[in-house]
């Protein structure tokens, strides 16, 4: 199986309730074949200190088995092991109630991983004409900000 890049996004939000904005946005890239949503933990942390969790995935079963096996590679799991799977579960409720310790009570959290499915042709065409990546990094807009203001500080534009 083929999976394009992936980021790993996480969002805090002030408040536990929801518009259905940001859902109705990750709709349509999904449709659109854009992004494919790999995992999503969103928590709630009430008030009184209660917390609720949320978890979706686009992913097959097959699909999903493939990317835990490398995931857990990563991390360390024995992806042969027949308690992986049971091992991956404990340790993504580990994760949700890590995030649910690091938000203060009365807000929100989203942790997703966005495989970016519009960068898969572009990544065969690299590979099929020779190239190969050297670098890889995001640039948001705000980091342009900053980088024009320092210039402009320091005499550079």
């Amino acid at each position: 199986m083929t999976f394009g890049p992936m980021q790993v996004l996480v969002v805090g939000f002030d408040g536990t309730e929801f518009t259905g904005t940001i859902a109705a946005e990750l709709r349509r890239l999904r449709e659109h074949d854009i992004v494919r949503l790999v995992d999503l933990i969103v928590v709630r942390k009430e008030a009184n200190g209660d917390v609720t969790s949320l978890e979706t995935s686009d992913l097959t079963d097959a699909e999903s088995a493939e990317l835990g096996a490398f995931a857990g590679a990563l991390v360390g799991l024995d992806a042969g092991d027949e308690d992986s799977e049971a091992n991956g579960a404990a340790m993504l409720e580990d994760e949700v109630w890590f995030v649910a310790d690091a938000i203060p009570p009365g807000t929100s959290a989203a942790v997703a991983i966005l495989e970016h499915r519009w960068a898969i042709p572009l990544r065969d065409a690299i590979e099929q004409t020779g190239g190969r990546a050297l670098a890889d990094a995001w640039l948001h807009p705000s980091d342009i900000v900053e980088l024009n203001q320092a210039a402009r500080s320091s005499g550079l534009a």
